[in-house]
């Protein structure tokens, strides 16, 4: 064990377009996020930011209001959390273009995912965005702009145009917008540095990224999550990027949210996989190549798709992954470590069922998400689809009208009160 890391910045990444925290509980979890070694948060706000003026249509219902983002701040200060607040300004623009008003705005016209850059119109409304955001983030070192996943980028109608026209390519169209929004970030918050996630970099060409001044305007974010992440063919793209022209880069890894849409417990193994894949990736490099790492734990995949683990699901690996940032690996003293600040008897790192219960903050709902993951749901189906009581007499065509023969009723309570005690059917009695 080092019980160095290579990564001098570790960030927890806050998703807040799915089942965003209330501040109460971002109150208790802060003082775990720095005792397992994180020391910044990137804030995805996405529509819980509370815009103002003409950018009110953004928030949701619920979104924070700015007392509220105010006093996350001070928690995160009084933690040492350095915060470093992410706006979408490109891609993954649901949680705007799907507003009506808003719509003309899109890159292609049925899609609310994607930006149009021709418009003048498009780059006004992100500049707004990020100088609302960065009004209520005074003294930010970094802003993350996103630029994500820009899919149908080339295929709007203004774009098939302009795309006609010789030299011009996707790459250019991508790099313009780049370019734009950092300078607009760089020019009204000088002390600010853009991030980027780095997808849409990974395939321009070397010679067209570095004569496109945008290595001189951003920090790229590395981002991956696989189990079994390629560690030489990140490293080659770190080369890449560094010849470019970047400065500094950053990792992007994954403690929950990437293993599937719908996903509901998280799988730790492959978190601790994907971040010893990163450990590796950052002894390839320079020593001081890497600014730091991100550890994603995404809410959902998208605005429009269903919750994926819900983050009390996923703290465990958290503190799986950030202790073994930390430590260098996860050897069983790591283990125990993690056990102790979880206050978990046994954590189960290839499994879903910790033994005993826990005492973390949250705790109470991961055991219910396993409940039902684990027990509750399966033994639900079996009933619905094999019970002859349930499936003739409480089908879904009875269920849809409320209705059921009184003298049924006594055949399927029992079998329902039996899933949800399924270890102990003398209970029934």
């Amino acid at each position: 064990m080092s019980g160095s890391s290579p990564f001098k910045m570790r960030l927890v990444h806050l998703d807040l377009k799915g089942a965003p925290p209330k501040v109460s509980y971002l109150a208790e979890i802060f003082p775990l996020f720095r005792v397992l070694g994180a020391n910044g948060l990137l804030i995805e706000y996405e529509d819980m930011f509370p815009y103002e003026g003409h950018l009110r249509l953004l928030r949701a219902q619920h979104a924070y209001s700015p007392s509220e983002v105010k006093k996350i701040l001070h928690l995160a200060t009084l933690n040492e959390l350095e915060v470093v607040p992410l706006v979408q300004t490109f891609g993954h623009m649901e949680f705007v273009l799907k507003h009506e008003a808003l719509a003309h705005l899109r890159e292609v016209a049925f899609f609310p995912n994607a930006l149009n850059p021709h418009k003048a119109e498009s780059l006004a409304l992100v500049r707004a965005m990020v100088d609302q955001v960065m009004e209520l983030h005074p003294g930010s070192r970094w802003l993350h702009v996103g630029c994500d996943e820009v899919y149908y980028l080339g295929e709007g109608e203004a774009s098939r145009q302009w795309l006609q026209q010789e030299q011009n390519t996707k790459a250019k169209l991508c790099l313009s917008h780049m370019k734009a929004v950092a300078s607009h970030v760089l020019a009204r918050h000088p002390a600010t540095t853009p991030l980027v996630w780095d997808d849409m970099l990974r395939d321009i060409p070397e010679d067209q990224l570095s004569a496109s001044g945008v290595p001189q305007l951003v920090e790229p974010m590395l981002w991956d999550y696989a189990a079994d992440l390629d560690v030489h063919a990140k490293a080659v793209l770190m080369e890449k990027y560094r010849k470019c022209g970047f400065r500094w880069l950053w990792a992007a890894s994954a403690f929950k949210g990437a293993t599937g849409v719908s996903q509901a417990l998280t799988p730790i193994e492959h978190h601790l996989r994907n971040h010893m894949q990163w450990l590796q990736v950052a002894d390839c490099g320079p020593a001081d190549a890497l600014q730091g790492i991100v550890l994603t734990g995404w809410q959902r995949y998208d605005h429009f798709s269903v919750l994926c683990e819900l983050l009390p699901v996923g703290i465990p690996s958290l503190a799986v992954c950030l202790q073994s940032l930390l430590q260098g690996g996860f050897a069983e003293d790591v283990k125990t470590r993690v056990e102790n600040f979880l206050g978990i008897p046994s954590l189960e790192i290839t499994g879903f069922s910790s033994e005993g219960a826990a005492s973390f903050p949250g705790s109470d709902i991961l055991a219910l998400v396993t409940q039902v993951g684990l027990h509750l749901r399966g033994s639900v189906d079996e009933m619905l689809h094999t019970d002859r009581y349930v499936t003739g007499w409480f089908s879904p065509y009875h269920r849809r009208r409320k209705f059921i023969h009184p003298v049924m009723i006594q055949h399927i309570q029992p079998q329902a009160l039996r899933c949800r005690h399924p270890e102990n059917p003398a209970s029934l009695s």
